[in-house]
């Protein structure tokens, strides 16, 4: 189930931009890609060059730290509606801000689109980046429109989104962008297995894709599920950034 801030960045459309000015007055928030600048779209840094003030997740930040001209925020999980209101408090003031995303808003973002729109007086316009869950679907050679897609990585209960996974294993192909670290790809394995899933089916792991630390995984989703358990980064052979796909029957 959509959370609050889910909620009030899909409450309503985009309104239409003044006289055809994507920019206007609004705040911008771009999708950088899945880290590799090769997959950062012309829009997103022109928006990230040109801003006053840009803000995003230090982790975030990080990939396009060098094209900033203006003034930079960075923050963490515990210090967010600080560093958004005094980013709100300079577009309030006139300047032109642009909060920064990993991969593609719309696929994984609107928590913290949310966040944007909550702090700002203002209209916030999406660039839409490059997602991770494109290039594996692309790796996996498993098209979107015969998959089904589930973000893991979200604060608060899993349980609409576990059983989207359940209700869809085997008929559909799965995209899946797990939560590090309690629900990894072998805890999405075995609790998939745990509801009648094929421990056969094909599953395949992707680690920092585009970047030089790729990897992929050939598994099944039987010896998957041998890695389920705990919550911390050793409990799990496989990164934060890991997307898990399980080929349909």
């Amino acid at each position: 189930m959509p959370d609050e801030l889910t909620r009030l960045a899909a409450r309503t459309p985009e309104p239409p931009a003044a006289a055809g000015n994507a920019a206007d007055d609004a705040v911008q928030a771009v999708g950088i890609g899945p880290g590799a600048r090769e997959y950062l779209l012309a829009a997103a840094e022109r928006h990230i060059r040109t801003a006053d003030v840009v803000v995003g997740f230090e982790s975030v930040v990080d990939y396009v730290a060098d094209l900033p001209t203006g003034d930079v925020l960075t923050c963490g999980y515990d210090d967010q509606h600080a560093t958004l209101d005094r980013f709100a408090e300079r577009v309030a003031a006139g300047e032109d801000g642009t909060a920064v995303l990993m991969g593609d808003p719309n696929h994984s973002g609107y928590q913290f689109l949310g966040r944007v729109e909550d702090a700002v007086d203002t209209p916030v316009r999406v660039v839409p980046g490059i997602s991770s869950i494109q290039v594996a679907a692309s790796r996996a050679r498993t098209p979107i429109e015969d998959s089904r897609f589930v973000t893991l990585h979200r604060r608060g209960t899993l349980d609409e989104e576990r059983a989207t996974l359940r209700q869809a294993v085997g008929e559909d192909h799965l995209l899946v962008i797990p939560r590090p670290y309690d629900w990894m790809p072998g805890d999405v394995a075995g609790d998939l297995i745990d509801h009648g899933a094929d421990p056969g089916l094909d599953a395949l792991v992707f680690e920092h894709l585009t970047h030089e630390a790729e990897r992929r995984h050939d598994t099944t989703l039987g010896d998957l599920a041998g890695h389920a358990g705990g919550d911390g980064p050793d409990d799990s052979p496989f990164s934060d950034l890991s997307i898990l796909v399980v080929r349909a029957e």
